[in-house]
Order: structure tokens, then sequence, then C-alpha cells
């Protein structure tokens, strides 16, 4: 992605009233049916993969532009508005526990479409490996609690899944799609979207922390009580204190915790043993194992980092972002050609949705408020 700046995706509690839902779901389910015989199911699900696609989307359904709920709001609608059968698309999972239900959703839909048990059982590894990402291998202070899988009769896939922050109470939101995944631990993201930029965060994903992802795989295969002893030499007060003065000054309440840089007070040693049991090849691998989550990853990557020298990444890998105003106010992103797209595609499918006048210029002005005051000049 090419757009820079910050969002702002504050945390807000609720739920969108019914009286809304039900007309969300009418509008999202014409939209859909407009864009998918269009352009496809496939050009569908990137759209919504795009970030700036996805926000102006929820503004047009007149759902708040910036609001976390955006995210939830707009998927949940999505699930119950898209069929499988009608659309060729189904969406798996949601907000919470619904999250924990995407396996058993990606088996339903693999049924609805004829997948082979083979292509049923990848789609739910990408699904969880997706996850397994951003909760674990990025580290910026955001737990995940939603997740949305999409995939179409094709067997494409996108996932839209979001975790927040209890120091700032904010939220940051990651795009991923199918066609941009050639691997799971490098660079693996359409778009991240968030409130801010961290000064330090681990990012065990980017094209930098390749030799640290190695380091990591190697001491995972090491006897589990030899890691052991490198992992308590390390979590020494004295090591620690250097790794406290790598931090620069900052305001940021999270930041001042020391999430990222702290060795883990409680590492899962049965994990770790079978880690060493199964002896991966590769860091994907390594991250896939159940139990390998947060502390694991980080305990790895420090020891890889202070024993080795190899160092991971630890810049904040937000990719997208918009300049903003207050709580309904306008974002103004900077790739104004991508905009300008967008918008013409979502102003196009409103105009041609069987739904009444009046639906349509609350549609149309919520979009056209979505839009700089500025875009043409």
């Amino acid at each position: 992605m090419y757009r820079t700046g910050v969002a702002n995706l504050p945390l807000h509690g609720g739920k969108a009233p019914s009286w809304l839902t039900v007309r969300m779901r009418k509008l999202a389910k014409e939209i859909a049916d407009i864009m998918i015989e269009e352009y496809g199911a496939a050009t569908f699900i990137q759209r919504l993969s795009d970030p700036f696609w996805f926000q102006a989307f929820g503004c047009v359904l007149a759902y708040d532009w910036h609001s976390s709920g955006v995210t939830t709001v707009v998927t949940g609608i999505l699930k119950g508005a898209i069929s499988p059968q009608e659309h060729g698309i189904a969406v798996c999972g949601g907000k919470g526990k619904t999250s924990k239900k995407t396996p058993s959703d990606i088996a339903l839909a693999g049924e609805k479409f004829g997948f082979s048990e083979e292509t049923i059982k990848t789609l739910t590894y990408n699904s969880k490996m997706a996850a397994k990402v951003d909760n674990a291998a990025i580290q910026a202070g955001y737990q995940l609690y939603h997740h949305a899988f999409l995939v179409t009769k094709d067997s494409e896939w996108a996932v839209i899944q979001q975790g927040m922050s209890d120091q700032d109470r904010s939220a940051r939101r990651y795009h991923w799609l199918s066609d941009n995944v050639s691997d799971f631990v490098v660079e693996p993201h359409n778009a991240i979207v968030g409130d801010a930029k961290r000064e330090t965060a681990l990012n065990m994903v980017a094209k930098d922390s390749e030799a640290a992802r190695k380091a990591s795989v190697d001491l995972a295969k090491e006897p589990t009580r030899k890691l052991m002893n490198l992992i308590q030499s390390t979590a020494k007060p004295l090591n620690q204190a250097s790794l406290q003065t790598w931090l620069p000054k900052t305001d940021d309440p999270w930041q001042q915790t020391l999430n990222t840089l702290n060795m883990p007070r409680n590492i899962n040693w049965d994990t770790l043993s079978r880690v060493y049991e199964f002896q991966p090849n590769n860091y994907e691998e390594l991250l896939s194992v159940k139990g390998v989550g947060p502390a694991t990853v980080r305990g790895l990557a420090l020891v890889a980092e202070l024993v080795y020298g190899e160092k991971p990444s630890w810049h904040d890998p937000v990719k997208f972002s918009f300049a903003f105003g207050g709580k309904d106010g306008v974002p103004y992103p900077v790739d104004r050609k991508a905009m300008d797209e967008s918008i013409q595609i979502l102003r196009q499918s409103v105009q041609e949705a069987k739904i009444g006048e009046k639906e349509k210029l609350h549609s149309l002005e919520n979009l056209r408020r979505f839009v700089p005051k500025n875009a043409n000049s």
C-alpha cells in the first residue's frame, strides 16, 4: 500500500441498533449483488481487503467511519447479507466467541462449494496462520478479538481481523488477501490500519527479521533444558536493563510498559518440548505449532538477538492510515487515484441498488461526507 498518515479507531462499546442493522444488511446485499455480478466474487473480496474501500463501504452503510465497531459491524452485516449459494462467497468467523467457530464455518462453506477435504484443511490452516501472525509474530500491544475469513467458490480468500489495546483504548485492523500472500511469515499483509505507529514493536514477519527467524528456529530445535538456561540467563536484570536503554523517551502509555522488550515471565516449556520433538524446518512451521504464542515468539527473538546477535525488526508494520478530524470528521487519504476509483464504484453501486430513494440519498450523502472537500482541487 502507498498511503500514509494516522487513523483513529477508538474502542466503542455496545452494538448497532436493530433498525440500523436491518437497513445496513439490505443495502449491503444490494451492493454485493451489483458488484459481484459486474466484477466477480474475487474482486469483491479484493475490495474488502483494501482498508480505504472497507472504510468507505462502512460509511455508505451509515456507520461511523472511524470507530473500531466499523470492523465488527460491517463484517457481521456481510455475514448475514451474503449467501454462498447466491453470491459465491462465504463469510466465516466473527467477533469474540464467534471467531472460534471459524473452522466449522469454513468446513460448512466448503461443503456448499464442493471443496475437497484437502482444500478445506488448507483454508482452515490459512485462517489459523493469519491469526497466529497478528497475535504472536507482530507484537505492538494489540490482542485479537475479531477474525473474519471470507472465501469464494474458487477458494480465494481474505481475512479482516482486529485487535485491541487496553493501554490506550484503541484498535488495529489487519487485512489479508490470498493473491498477495506468497509467504505467511514474510510481509504477508495486504494492509494494516491503526491509530498510531509504535516507536518500538516486535515484527517477526518483516523482511529484515529473516536472520532472527532462522535463529529462532535453530534455538527451538535445541534440547529444551539448554534453551531454558539460555532464556533464564538473558532474563537477568543486567541484560534487561540494557534492553530498556534502547527505548526512546515517549509519552505513549503502551510503550512505557516495555511490553515488546521485556523477556516473558512465563514461557510454556511443554510447548517448547513439543517444538523440539517436532523439529520445525522453518519459521512458519514453528509458528504453526499449537501453544506457540507471543511469549514463546518474544523469548526466542530476544535470545536470538542477545546471544547470537541476530536482530529482529522493531519497526511497527502499520502500512495504511488516514489523516483525521473529529468523531464525525472527514478522513483525508493521500492516494487520490485509489480514493476516486473506490468512491466511483460505491457511488455507482448505490445508485443502481433496488432500494428506496431516501436510502439512496442518505447513503450517497454519507459517501460525499467521506470525501475531502478539496479532493478535486
